[in-house]
């Protein structure tokens, strides 16, 4: 007995120690897309501060496939040591457990960090489609039913299952053209390829500003403070239709406590950096309050997201292809 007591002193001695020294090692994060889109940029956004408080370097890592699910999957997998995380969203830990059958648990598999940023999306069309604005567009897609085509990346992803939520609140029909990414497809819409899309308020923000497409609605509760000027789809008639983009830090299950708790105050600082606030406005993401910026708030947001979305999902049989 005595010494089973003396090794469980020592055993919790040595992790006591780790966790105070951690990280002494880089750190990675996962993010599940190609690199140059809006959850890349963030991240290294983030990465960059972060490493300033951690004193180690953030190691941003792409592991792209099958709509972030490949990548996910590699930090269910990780040793639950601290130093592999992923910086996922809405279609990572909501949407691809609905539409997909997955090798782990997207909520039991984790442990929530924060909270890190929160974009809508908003519907865009080619500069030429002949709606003016969002009345004259639903009553233009009733009129031709099946004929306008709506970029989306991705069968099952995110702007496939806001699109079908869309047509059956609209009692409109479309035309799904299916992209392997959003770069190429915000190409074909600035190009006239393409009529439409449902896409993140950061992916195509720029080509708004440009004129080089229009914007016809943002999906959220208040106007985006980066396009004051575009309706809400409240005020355009079709209340209560909203889809946002937000963004969390997750860690594989059974992370030890205190290193969470040092990655939430390290993320916590990062996201109070003026310089980081501003950068984040730059590329259209909204930081979340700072009550929001703690595992119980994206725990939250990742459990009402889960029941307002998955009966939807199920409901209009996506499936991702």
């Amino acid at each position: 007995m005595r010494k089973l007591l003396v090794a469980a002193l020592i055993a919790a001695s040595a992790g006591t120690a780790a966790a105070q020294v951690y990280p002494s090692r880089p750190v990675t994060l996962v993010v599940p897309y190609p690199a140059g889109g809006p959850t890349d940029t963030l991240t290294r956004v983030l990465a960059e501060r972060m490493r300033a408080s951690l004193g180690q370097a953030v190691i941003v890592e792409n592991v792209s496939g099958a709509g972030g699910s490949v990548g996910v999957g590699r930090v269910a997998r990780a040793a639950p040591d601290g130093y592999m995380g992923i910086v996922g969203h809405w279609q990572t830990h909501v949407v691809n457990a609905a539409t997909q059958t997955l090798p782990y648990d997207i909520v039991k598999d984790f442990e929530p960090v924060s909270l890190l940023a929160d974009c809508p999306m908003w519907i865009v069309a080619r500069n030429g489609f002949p709606a003016k604005d969002f009345k004259e567009m639903v009553d233009w897609l009733k009129t031709n039913p099946g004929k306008a085509t709506v970029g989306i990346v991705g069968v099952g992803g995110g702007a496939d299952v806001v699109a079908t939520y869309f047509q059956k609140n609209t009692g409109t029909s479309v035309q799904f053209v299916p992209y392997r990414g959003g770069a190429p497809m915000t190409q074909d819409l600035v190009a006239g390829q393409i009529d439409l899309t449902f896409t993140q308020v950061a992916s195509s923000l720029q080509q708004v500003r440009g004129g080089q497409i229009k914007a016809y609605v943002v999906m959220a509760k208040t106007r985006w403070w980066a396009a004051p000027d575009i309706p809400t789809i409240d005020e355009a008639g079709v209340p209560g239709l909203h889809a946002s983009f937000w963004h969390g830090l997750w860690m594989p299950r059974s992370t030890p406590k205190e290193v969470l708790a040092r990655l939430n105050a390290v993320i916590v600082e990062a996201l109070a950096d003026p310089a980081i606030a501003q950068r984040f406005r730059d590329i259209g993401q909204e930081i979340p309050a700072r009550e929001l910026q703690n595992p119980q708030a994206l725990a939250a947001q990742q459990k009402a997201e889960i029941e307002k979305w998955w009966p939807i999902i199920k409901a209009a049989g996506i499936k991702a292809e």
